[in-house]
């Protein structure tokens, strides 16, 4: 039974998916090396991966903290209609904060997650505020961080494909 559209890709292709969500700084030839290939063959397949949408991009994973990021915290919003002017411009709206690291449009409960990150205790309250006082916004439930066991980027890569 196939759970998922998944694109075609074979076992090379998941281990290059899985070495480069691991550390996407690694040079072509230690990727190579690492999935048994030889460079220029390696970067083909690199290549095909970028251009078909299946790696996004690389970036440097920053600690929030050594920058002044004291608190991670979530914020539940609940929105006084659901159409869809009015969700989209709650999506602008927050996903132009810099502190708004991550906007979920959700099921239950609310209608977006966010993710943010302040300074200090003081930072945080204006956010809710801001929040708060946007534009039909109807509630916000805020849920500070206390320690992150994980916080892991990317998604599991399977190394073999499910039987159909």
């Amino acid at each position: 039974m196939r759970r998922y559209d998944l694109p075609d890709l074979d076992a090379v292709d998941r281990q290059i998916l899985a070495e480069l969500q691991a550390d996407g700084r690694m040079t072509n030839v230690e990727l190579a090396r690492r999935v048994g290939l030889s460079a220029p063959p390696c970067l083909r397949r690199v290549r095909r991966l970028e251009e078909q949408g299946i790696i996004r991009g690389y970036h440097a994973d920053l600690d929030p903290q050594v920058l002044g990021w004291q608190i991670t915290f979530f914020a539940l919003v609940g929105l006084e209609t659901q159409k869809e002017a009015v969700l989209s411009a709650f999506e602008r709206m927050v996903t132009s904060w810099p502190e708004v690291r991550e906007c979920h449009m959700i099921r239950g409960g609310g209608d977006f997650l966010l993710r943010l990150v302040a300074r200090d205790t003081q930072h945080e309250n204006a956010l809710t505020s801001r929040l708060t006082e946007a534009p039909h916004v109807l509630r916000v439930q805020t849920m500070p961080t206390i320690r992150t066991a994980q916080d892991l980027s990317g998604v599991p890569v399977e190394r073999e494909t499910e039987p159909a």
